[in-house]
């Protein structure tokens, strides 16, 4: 037996006498007889010191615990001689240390070696299991490192949570495990090695595994008749104002269990009927008092009315205070504008005054951010004579004061108008810009016969993962590579994550989302709470985002999506074409989505610097371009910019919007004459302007950053994102991250 020490007391070599040969099957009894396991009295007088610097007396029965898990591990039982063995191995070699204390990675070596004389199968499981403890000791190490930094100096990833609050703070913390979680158990060394690098980029790793993302919420249908939440029944509401309540309770219930946009569809005809229950009510009362058929009718509309506004000025509170228990502000949204009778249009109305009105001390009003109001356009019915053109006015004065409604056009050309005038049919947008594909009533993803109609509402999205185009690009041509073969590397990654995504959230019960899944929320929403969810995911869609195409046009050419995008759009068109061979072969509803990158933009930078460096009009700023949209520092109209990206409109019908800036100071024909080109151009469009607003004297224009009128700098300032507004400043402090503030700084066109 020889044995050779270091100068620092490691061991260099351990005994050179093989021990027996473990057989593979020997059965050992239960409970280990301890006379067999006597510790020498120099080796138990030794302390072992742990990980985290605390001493214990040395004790050989944990090294029996942990070689028996391991053996059991790798289908392998050891003999009470073999493991007094090991143990009278690592005993010897402790007191041959000559040391009081000994660490516990020596007590490892020690292990380790003695395994790999009797058993290398077990010893391989030993060494497996230390480096898997060592890489969640990693782990938790990066994790505690950004807890750290949320807690003293909070975090600009996602505008909507505001990170100065406890609440947030520990929602990012435990983002932050989740997304480490995500990673270790379920990617690929592939996937991985993707991410890292920066080729593809999988949004909201941190819930992925849990939930699903954006939706169109069926209020409709879980209010019809009553229904459950918490444990407590909901009787369906009798009034109007009791009505608001239980949505806005809905909303925000059902939106905390999911990640993404959530949309309530067609808002206006949601509430009318609980308008018109008001109505009839106050109407009855007020004729019970004596008053004439005309007095109480007044009467009873202008309880309506009142009801209205203070329903929707309940929402505004409600919706830009009460964080969920993701630790952020849910991202909702409300579409509205189609409903023609009475109390329908009373609904957009108020809800359009009440944005405008906005909300704050008396002399300090400023718009809020949710929810996030969309106006559903049809020419039909908005046109100038029809039945709602006063709607069309009153949003258009609303977009020049709030930014909101975005509009969306039904009677254009393009994708979803072609839904609406087709079936009668409304593709809301899910959050700031995911739309939904087909999926037919009874055909399911595809038309039955002619008169099966796509259904949409009752919907949600599994995920996007988007593709770093200008990474894939110079990658391509540094390895002399074919870009497309690199490209359809990448997105079979994606796509593969998809199907693992479907397959994993079709596991989960019913429970995780009771109003959703349960009671009416999602299509086919009527589960028990113990059935799984895989049924109602044939009707989700999954996207294939795309990032950057500004700068694939700049790498391929020198050229900007404004002086060429040729290249560009033959790309969208293969990336479709793939995408819809995988939606083919896999059964699953794949859609191509215009990403909006909010962190993303200048993450994307860094990861192509890290590789490729810096390159003009590529990497050479903070951030890159978002989706399809021209660089914001082009020096264009709004027009020449509509006519720039309607190129691209119908390549991305998975998720879109079209933006300009409107460098007008609040003029009222102006904005009107641009939404109306961009709903004759089948847009979904959002109005662009910058408001600011002093929180000191209340004046307000667009886009100061002193206040003219005190000499304030403590100012709100409302800016747009991407497809949502959002606080750019809040009393003089940035909420957003530095280079998102750049790309605000450079802003020309959009």
């Amino acid at each position: 037996m020889q044995n050779s020490l270091n100068k620092e007391g490691n061991i260099v070599e351990f005994l050179s006498k093989p021990i027996n040969e473990a057989k593979k099957g020997v059965s050992i009894p239960n409970e280990l007889s301890k006379s067999a396991f006597v510790t020498p009295l120099k080796a138990s007088a030794i302390s072992v010191i742990k990980k985290d610097g605390t001493r214990e007396h040395f004790d050989n029965s944990k090294i029996i615990n942990a070689v028996k898990k391991s053996a059991a591990r790798a289908l392998v039982s050891f003999t009470d001689e073999e493991l007094k063995e090991i143990c009278d191995f690592v005993d010897n070699n402790i007191v041959r240390m000559n040391k009081q204390d000994v660490s516990i990675a020596d007590m490892h070596n020690l292990v380790e070696s003695a395994l790999e004389h009797l058993y290398p199968k077990v010893a391989d499981s030993y060494r497996n299991y230390r480096n898997y403890k060592q890489d969640f000791v990693h782990m938790l190490d990066k994790v505690y490192q950004e807890s750290q930094r949320i807690m003293y100096i909070g975090d600009k990833e996602n505008s909507n949570a505001d990170s100065t609050l406890v609440s947030t703070k520990r929602s990012l913390i435990f983002n932050e495990l989740n997304k480490e979680l995500y990673k270790k158990f379920f990617l690929t060394v592939d996937e991985l090695q993707a991410i890292r690098d920066g080729y593809i980029y999988i949004h909201d790793m941190s819930a992925r595994r849990d939930t699903m993302n954006c939706c169109l919420f069926d209020v409709a249908s879980v209010l019809k008749g009553g229904f459950e939440m918490g444990n407590l029944w909901y009787n369906e509401p009798k009034s109007l104002d009791v009505a608001f309540d239980v949505i806005g309770d809905i909303v925000m219930a059902a939106a905390s269990q999911q990640y993404g946009g959530f949309t309530v569809p067609e808002v206006d005809k949601i509430l009318a009927p609980y308008a018109e229950k008001t109505f009839e009510r106050q109407n009855n009362k007020y004729l019970c008092l004596g008053l004439s058929f005309e007095k109480a009718r007044e009467a009873a509309m202008a309880d309506v009315q009142k009801d209205f506004e203070q329903g929707f000025q309940g929402w505004e509170y409600k919706f830009n205070t009460v964080a969920s228990s993701r630790g952020d502000y849910p991202f909702i949204t409300v579409t509205a504008g189609l409903g023609t009778d009475e109390y329908e249009k009373m609904a957009t109305l108020a809800m359009l005054k009440i944005r405008m009105g906005g909300q704050g001390k008396k002399e300090c009003k400023k718009p809020v951010l949710f929810p996030k109001i969309v106006f559903l356009y049809d020419e039909n019915i908005h046109g100038e004579g029809k039945v709602n053109y006063d709607l069309f006015k009153a949003g258009v004065e609303c977009s020049k004061k709030t930014m909101y409604p975005d509009w969306l056009s039904l009677s254009g050309e393009g994708y979803v108008a072609e839904m609406y005038k087709k079936y009668g049919r409304v593709v809301s947008p899910m959050g700031c810009r995911a739309f939904l594909s087909p999926w037919f009533e009874r055909g399911g993803m595809y038309q039955a016969d002619e008169n099966d109609k796509p259904i949409f509402v009752g919907r949600f999205n599994i995920g996007a993962i988007s593709l770093h185009l200008p990474m894939i690009y110079a990658k391509a041509k540094k390895e002399s590579k074919d870009f497309y073969a690199v490209l359809d590397y990448y997105m079979e990654l994606i796509r593969q994550l998809h199907i693992r995504t479907y397959e994993y959230l079709g596991e989960m019960k019913a429970s995780v989302n009771p109003l959703a899944y349960c009671e009416g929320g999602f299509l086919g929403g009527h589960l028990g709470i113990h059935d799984k969810i895989k049924p109602l995911l044939k009707a989700a869609t999954a996207s294939f985002g795309i990032t950057a195409l500004n700068e694939l046009q700049q790498l391929h050419n020198g050229k900007s999506l404004v002086e060429d995008g040729d290249f560009a759009i033959e790309v969208m068109e293969y990336i479709n074409k793939k995408v819809n061979e995988f939606k083919e072969a896999d059964g699953w509803l794949y859609a191509l989505y215009g990403t909006p990158a909010e962190n993303l933009c200048g993450l994307q930078v860094k990861q192509f610097r890290k590789k490729y460096g810096v390159v003009s009009n590529v990497s050479d700023k903070p951030y890159v371009s978002n989706s399809f949209h021209c660089h914001v520092s082009e020096n264009i109209s709004p027009i020449e910019k509509q006519d720039c990206e309607k190129r691209f409109w119908d390549l991305m019908n998975g998720g879109k919007i079209q933006y300009v800036k409107y460098p007008i100071d609040y003029n009222t024909e102006a904005v009107e004459t641009l939404i109306l080109r961009a709903m004759d151009m089948g847009f979904y469009e959002g109005v662009n302007l910058s408001l600011s607003y002093c929180d000191d004297c209340g004046h307000q224009e667009l886009n100061m950053d002193v206040c003219p009128k005190c000499g304030s700098r403590n100012l709100t300032k409302i800016d747009r994102m991407n497809g949502y507004l959002s606080y750019s400043r809040v009393k003089g402090d940035s909420r957003l991250a530095d280079h998102k503030m750049e790309e605000i700084k450079d802003r020309v066109s959009m």
